[in-house]
């Protein structure tokens, strides 16, 4: 009998990163592959980027919509508990063998609680990671709690899931998604990827990805943003691309102030709900580099040898290249980051940069792994006591 493997995906980057494995795992006899949409893909503002997992010829199996009212804490928590019974009501009908879910999104919190209640096997990939500046920390590790088959980035984040009392024989060290999402895929030069963007780049050009910092309040979030815009409005002869923040809490006010300033700068600034894989991919072949907070400067932008600016706290603690450079949200040190990433010293540096989570072939060893495991007994969990066996 087949295995009914269930992957689930609420946003662009996430199904990116997921790409190669649900294609290898719907192209396996031996699997019936299925794929639970959420979140921001069923979003008109997002840019509704279901319709890039249809056209990759994968059949969606089941649409959760998480019924976005707005941006708040409130909003947040309700789309959660619409997810909790979305998520019961799909694997009620699709009965998976496994769910295969990704990182520390809410509405992936949301359905890793639904499954652990209904008794379903869960496989979590990118577990033991920190971000110390969003609360999307809490709900990796709580995740990683729930789940029964990990698959992580890093010899760090291995050892950091075994110490949540995971056992050891059921965490697999298998590389990054984003470093695996990469290789093979033919990019668009640059000719074919200006007329699919509508866009021209310049002499220097930067792409610009801001989300909130779900632990920071909201005032300070827009400050922030507002200080990042001022330090980009001086910097000359440099072309922007934007691309709109993910569906945490004040995204909306966040949004609302790029819009403006793009609106406002159209000469040099470009805006996008979604570039999508191919073209996001292909346009860090072109940058000069990435500011803001996004988890992609730090896990893929160091393969293309290109510099990111990271700014804030959102990702504090995870695993950086000498690629990264890291800046508190001041204008004044923006520009000196700029300046320091456009510089001789440092561009020279870049060539040998090496990307802290691995070369390709993660999607390969987690297919291999969740199509072979046994999945007999795997719920009854027993807490591995890291000091008691580090000990012996």
């Amino acid at each position: 009998m087949k295995r009914k493997i269930c992957f689930i995906t609420g946003s662009r980057a996430e199904y990116g990163l997921l790409r190669k494995l649900v294609i290898a795992s719907q192209q396996d006899k031996l699997i019936n592959m299925q794929i639970i949409v959420t979140g921001s893909h069923l979003s008109k503002k997002h840019g509704h980027t279901y319709q890039e997992i249809e056209k990759d010829h994968v059949q969606i199996s089941s649409k959760v919509n998480l019924n976005f009212k707005g941006d708040s804490p409130e909003d947040i928590i309700h789309s959660m508990s619409i997810g909790l019974k979305g998520f019961s009501n799909s694997f009620k009908k699709l009965q998976p063998d496994l769910i295969v879910i990704l990182g520390d999104r809410y509405e992936i919190f949301s359905a890793a609680a639904a499954a652990m209640i209904m008794n379903i096997p869960i496989a979590h990939i990118h577990g033991g990671e920190v971000t110390e500046g969003a609360y999307d920390e809490a709900i990796r590790h709580s995740i990683s709690k729930m789940a029964h088959i990990h698959f992580v980035a890093a010899p760090e984040y291995r050892k950091r899931v075994i110490q949540l009392g995971e056992n050891p024989k059921s965490v697999f060290m298998v590389g990054g998604l984003g470093v695996d999402a990469m290789k093979g895929l033919k990019l668009l030069d640059k000719i074919n990827l200006e007329k699919a963007m509508n866009f021209k780049f310049g002499q220097r050009n930067l792409l610009v990805t801001i989300h909130p910092e779900t632990l920071t309040p909201k005032d300070q979030q827009l400050k922030n943003a507002k200080t990042l815009l001022t330090a980009l409005k001086t910097i000359r002869e440099t072309n922007f691309i934007f691309t709109l923040p993910n569906a945490d809490h004040y995204n909306e006010q966040i949004t609302h102030l790029i819009k403006d300033f793009c609106f406002k700068h159209s000469k040099n600034c470009w805006l996008y709900s979604s570039l999508g894989q191919l073209k996001y991919f292909s346009s860090l072949q072109y940058v000069d580099g990435v500011i803001g907070n996004s988890s992609s400067g730090l896990l893929e932008v160091p393969s293309f040898k290109k510099g990111t600016i990271n700014l804030g706290n959102r990702q504090d603690g995870r695993l950086k290249a000498a690629s990264v450079i890291d800046c508190d949200y001041d204008k004044n040190k923006i520009l000196q980051a700029v300046k320091k990433l456009y510089s001789n010293n440092f561009q020279t540096k870049l060539a040998l940069v090496k990307n802290p989570y691995g070369a390709a072939g993660a999607s390969l060893k987690i297919h291999n792994k969740i199509s072979t495991i046994s999945l007999h007994s795997v719920l009854q969990k027993k807490f591995y006591d890291f000091k008691k066996h580090s000990n012996r």
